[in-house]
């Protein structure tokens, strides 16, 4: 531990309770594929740290989405599926800060894009246990670095109007994984 800055709190008890990356939908053996959507944001690199201006307002941010860009998806994909959660919240579970499905053509959203109030053209968002539409980082106080990670999934098939509700039950639904891409940032809180 740093002793410049020693952890206090509750953060500081929980540090070692976190999800973990074992239990991210990226790892789910239905949800794999070999090609890459090779995701990226202008607004932070692969590991790094994401902007403040991405954080939630109560810590602070601007609770703006970053923009995302991915290569063009393969020809024969449905709909792609776009997850962002947080690995290191002290649950049993990664936290999704926002889910959405989104049409094949689709290569970028611009930041603000998963905003519930300006959400972009051809994104229909997904209920999460935040809400619907993006809720951005807003770690503990003290709990040390976390790891949010974007997910973007080419699907085969169309998730069926039945189970376009929530995250939760569009994840039930079968389907095939044609190319994903992957982008991690951090946010702390000391």
């Amino acid at each position: 531990m740093n002793q410049d800055h020693p952890r206090r709190g509750l953060g500081a008890l929980l540090v070692p309770v976190r999800a973990g990356q074992a239990k991210l939908v990226w790892n789910r053996p239905a949800l794999r594929a070999t090609d890459d959507l090779g995701l990226t944001s202008a607004d932070f690199g692969h590991e790094s740290t994401i902007p403040r201006a991405h954080a939630a307002t109560r810590i602070g941010g601007a609770n703006r989405s970053p923009s995302l860009t991915w290569s063009a998806a393969p020809p024969s994909t449905a709909e792609l599926l776009l997850v962002v959660e947080d690995v290191d919240v002290p649950l049993p579970r990664p936290l999704a800060h926002v889910a959405a499905l989104i049409d094949p053509e689709v290569t970028s959203l611009p930041a603000g894009g998963l905003s519930a109030s300006t959400v972009g053209d051809g994104v229909q968002l997904l209920k999460v246990l935040l809400g619907r539409g993006y809720e951005g980082p807003a770690p503990i106080r003290g709990h040390g670095p976390h790891r949010y990670v974007f997910q973007l999934f080419a699907l085969a098939d169309p998730i069926p109007d039945h189970a376009r509700k929530n995250l939760r039950t569009a994840l039930k639904t079968p389907t095939r994984v044609l190319a994903r891409g992957r982008l991690d940032g951090f946010v702390e809180r000391a």
